[in-house]
């Protein structure tokens, strides 16, 4: 594959998009297992990464996307969520260890292995609940084609910025269906350079300043020992076990993210003067709301939107945004209302609505009659 180039219309999938915006943003090498449907990004990546290794499975490609990261180059994978089911426990311990990584996750019907050509936003669940002990990945979600070029750039960004993985969420139509796209919409990507320690004296792993991300020094160097500890652990990497300074650095992979929560927070908030009700959606079905939205408006109904962009850890923006409407439908194609439950409980007021669907993809008219019920 060669670079895209940036004046020119385009019929185009949004595998291809992604796969150029990690390369360009300074992901350095893919490690991966064929899944479908993520097959187009494992296939692109044997054409344009620097770097691209087959492993024989995804506990495999975890482990060795550790070892890329912990030479300080950043590793993408793509899967589905039978391969990801695989991969969550070496994700928490790339995640304690402080290496960053970028997990590319088509959902796909499920359970189990559902339907494996077939869509769905199923996997918002395990994403949260990904990482033992109520700890949050930075989450992001592509809604369109420009998404897939902005938001993987960011992906990766926040990866190495941090120190963590991330999800980037999508599902099958995002990534396999082509599409007419302007290319000039493009912006320019800029690769994300790591913040090596230049420290001549001694070295502790996991011992930060203000910003609670630690210095980063490869395995490779040679100046200082660097440990990379999976269990809980103090600043030097030394197992701990609940020693009150194991326990503090562990919280502090909460705290950091917390401390940056502005800087990965991405979200498309079209607001409508005096309008009462919002839709909130993500991923494809995001495109079914923007047209329900601009077709109910040209009907005469005022309404609002919002599309998040980063799901998790859930931006307090989110809560801002809706606590300001009468009424909130939220648009999710799985069968329960997973986000509108991570956002609202359980039992969520009687003004928080959801347009759920299993199997197939939410349509524009869904949204729009949930929008002008009055009950």
């Amino acid at each position: 594959m060669t670079e895209i180039s940036n004046n020119q219309m385009a019929f185009i999938d949004g595998s291809r998009l992604i796969t150029e915006a990690c390369v360009q943003a300074g992901a350095q090498a893919f490690v991966g297992y064929p899944i479908t449907p993520a097959n187009l990004l494992y296939s692109y990546a044997n054409q344009r990464y620097p770097v691209m290794m087959a492993a024989p499975d995804e506990i495999t490609t975890l482990q060795w996307m550790t070892g890329y990261a912990s030479l300080g180059k950043l590793p993408v994978t793509a899967t589905a969520f039978p391969g990801y089911a695989l991969m969550i426990e070496s994700i928490n311990m790339a995640m304690m260890m402080e290496l960053p990584m970028v997990i590319i996750l088509v959902q796909r019907l499920g359970p189990a292995t559902g339907t494996a050509t077939a869509g769905a936003q199923g996997d918002i669940a395990v994403v949260h609940g990904t990482v033992s002990g109520g700890f949050q990945l930075p989450t992001f979600c592509i809604s369109n084609l420009n998404d897939c070029w902005e938001l993987s750039a960011k992906a990766v960004e926040t990866a190495i910025s941090l120190r963590t993985p991330v999800v980037l969420l999508t599902s099958k139509e995002m990534v396999m269906t082509q599409m007419s796209f302007d290319m000039s919409t493009l912006t320019e990507i800029k690769p994300k350079a790591w913040k090596y320690s230049d420290k001549s004296g001694d070295y502790k792993s996991y011992d930060v300043d203000e910003s609670l991300v630690p210095e980063f020094l490869p395995v490779s160097q040679n100046r200082h020992q660097v440990r990379f500890t999976a269990s809980t652990h103090n600043k030097a990497g030394i197992l701990q076990n609940t020693t009150p300074e194991a326990l503090d650095n562990s919280r502090r992979l909460k705290t950091k993210l917390d401390l940056h929560a502005q800087e990965f927070l991405y979200y498309e908030y079209d607001q409508q003067q005096e309008a009462e009700t919002i839709v909130l959606s993500f991923d494809i079905t995001a495109q079914a709301a923007r047209e329900a939205v601009l077709r109910l408006r040209n009907e005469g109904t005022k309404v609002s939107l919002l599309v998040a962009k980063t799901l998790f850890p859930i931006p307090e923006r989110y809560y801002e945004i809706l606590n300001g409407y009468k009424k909130v439908v939220i648009a999710e194609e799985n069968n329960d209302g997973q986000y509108r439950r991570f956002l609202f409980g359980n039992q969520p007021h009687a003004h928080i609505k959801g347009v759920n669907v299993m199997g197939r993809m939410i349509q524009p008219e869904e949204i729009m009659k949930e929008v002008q019920h009055n009950g």
